[in-house]
């Protein structure tokens, strides 16, 4: 275990510093969501309602900003397995004498990490669009976000690792990332949308994450507009999480002669 943890760590730590270290990448991580959700938030107004929702579109944005700013942080920090592979330190890793489990972990939550700690920042402005968060809610919005975060950092490991630009990964992430977002009911609830999009929007893993951090954060009350109950949507999440893990796990285990070129 100790084998295991420690490298997995030491990852961990590397990847919080060097973030920490880039103070352009922490203020755009920071500020980027906000932004889209004033601006999006402000373009609809209160011409939108939502069952549940009293404080308008502001209000119902608010979850999926949440869910954007785990999505964003969690995808953009898988970003360094392409610059440590040009500058060495991946391939000075893959050969050292630890197993790439324990890389595969580290990558993965010090993106964990820096997503729900963003989240968590963010979450701090839920009481300006009316969200009162209990400590139920919160301690239940840690878990969602934890399980979100440590899913999307697992799906963005397992996207980098094979690529050697970070263009191409840019590109899959619009190909396949933001449609994810899109169709995960944090613009627009699924029970409004076209009946065969409804049913793209239920197999997408998100919905049921945001649909998780909507019964979360509405703990207290008890009604949210979401698409599925909470044990039901956690445990989506939950299995979504596992899994990509699993696969990420899969893919930085074959090793292939590109790991260290």
């Amino acid at each position: 275990m100790n084998t295991t943890l420690l490298p997995a760590l030491s990852l961990c730590h590397r990847e919080l510093i060097r973030f920490l270290r880039q103070r352009n990448r922490v203020v755009g991580a920071l500020l980027t969501p906000i932004v889209f959700w004033l601006l999006i938030g402000a373009g609809m107004g209160r011409s939108f309602r939502a069952e549940g929702i009293d404080g308008g579109y502001m209000e119902y944005f608010f979850p999926g900003t949440v869910l954007m700013i785990l999505l964003f942080t969690a995808i953009f920090s898988t970003i360094s397995v392409i610059e440590d592979r040009r500058e060495g330190f991946l391939q000075s890793v893959l050969v050292a004498p630890v197993s790439r489990m324990s890389v595969v972990l580290g990558k993965v939550l010090g993106g964990t990490v820096l997503a729900v700690g963003q989240a968590v920042v963010f979450l701090l402005l839920a009481p300006l669009v009316g969200v009162r968060l209990t400590p139920a809610a919160v301690a239940l919005s840690l878990v969602v976000m934890t399980l979100l975060g440590f899913a999307l950092t697992s799906l963005g490991l397992a996207l980098a690792w094979r690529m050697s630009s970070t263009q191409g990964f840019h590109a899959v992430m619009n190909l396949l990332l933001m449609p994810m977002w899109f169709l995960s009911g944090a613009l627009f609830p699924p029970s409004g949308a076209w009946p065969p999009l409804r049913w793209v929007m239920f197999a997408n893993p998100l919905t049921h994450g945001l649909a998780a951090l909507r019964r979360a954060m509405y703990w207290h009350t008890g009604a949210a507009p979401a698409a599925t109950s909470f044990g039901v949507a956690l445990l989506v999440t939950a299995v979504f999480a596992v899994v990509m893990f699993g696969v990420t796990s899969r893919v930085a285990g074959r090793t292939v002669r590109g790991d260290l070129q």
